[in-house]
């Protein structure tokens, strides 16, 4: 799903969680935007989506996120973001490559 959004909502109840596990905004900000899929985040509280990518540093990078509307304007807001695992790394770029021969 594409939405024309905003900007991004970063604030003290979500950055620390993010930056935790040693991911930048930029690196975020830059897999969300540059998302190749998006997928739905089972979570019970409010509606989440999950996507991983390769960042410009090179690294991959999984996220969970949500959209938030403020001002009349919606915002991508971040919840969670770590590195990839290598299993998955090599998942991610299986898939990748898979859908790169359609």
């Amino acid at each position: 799903m594409r939405r024309r959004v905003a900007g991004f909502e970063w604030d003290e109840g979500n950055w620390p969680k993010c930056g935790r596990h040693g991911v930048s905004r930029a690196e975020i900000e830059n897999v969300i935007a540059a998302a190749r899929f998006v997928v739905d985040d089972p979570s019970p509280n409010e509606k989440r989506y999950r996507t991983a990518g390769r960042a410009p540093t090179d690294r991959h990078v999984f996220v969970v996120f949500t959209y938030r509307e403020r001002g009349g304007s919606v915002y991508v807001r971040p919840i969670s973001a770590r590195y990839m695992h290598r299993k998955e790394i090599e998942s991610y770029e299986e898939e990748v490559a898979r859908l790169a021969e359609r």
